[in-house]
């Protein structure tokens, strides 16, 4: 089980990286094409903003050939050395994977570039009270 608190936990669930309270996505289901990438601008809970500056995501783009990659990788072994499959349709088992979890990889790689910026704060979004304002 996840321990919520870690960054694993953040990218895999796609929660807000500072608090993990809520989703930083609109929509759960990543399948929707159009609202597969439909972010919520700001965290309501402790109020991180997740665009962090214009274009903040195109460094996702390398996240994503990693994540990409491996699930390629993934879908080889499975098909050609689990199966015994041969090599035309070990590639066949590749674009097909590669096609169907693009919407999760997306995600995915979105979920890991934000943690790189963003550290888990346990005490974000709690209303305290500053003592020098009475």
């Amino acid at each position: 089980m996840l321990k919520k608190g870690t960054r694993l936990y953040s990218i895999l669930t796609g929660t807000c990286p500072k608090c993990q309270q809520e989703s930083m996505y609109s929509y759960k289901n990543p399948y929707p094409p159009s609202k597969t990438l439909k972010m919520n601008e700001k965290c309501s809970h402790c109020g991180t903003r997740y665009k962090i500056e214009p274009s903040f995501f195109y460094g996702a783009m390398y996240v994503s050939y990693g994540v990409g990659t491996a699930f390629a990788v993934a879908a080889f072994v499975i098909s050609f050395l689990f199966i015994g499959t041969g090599l035309k349709t070990a590639f066949f088992a590749i674009m097909g994977t590669l096609i169907v979890f693009m919407p999760v990889i997306m995600r995915l790689s979105r979920n890991i570039w934000i943690n790189f910026f963003i550290k888990y704060d346990p005490d974000a979004g709690k209303n305290t009270k500053d003592p020098k304002i009475s």
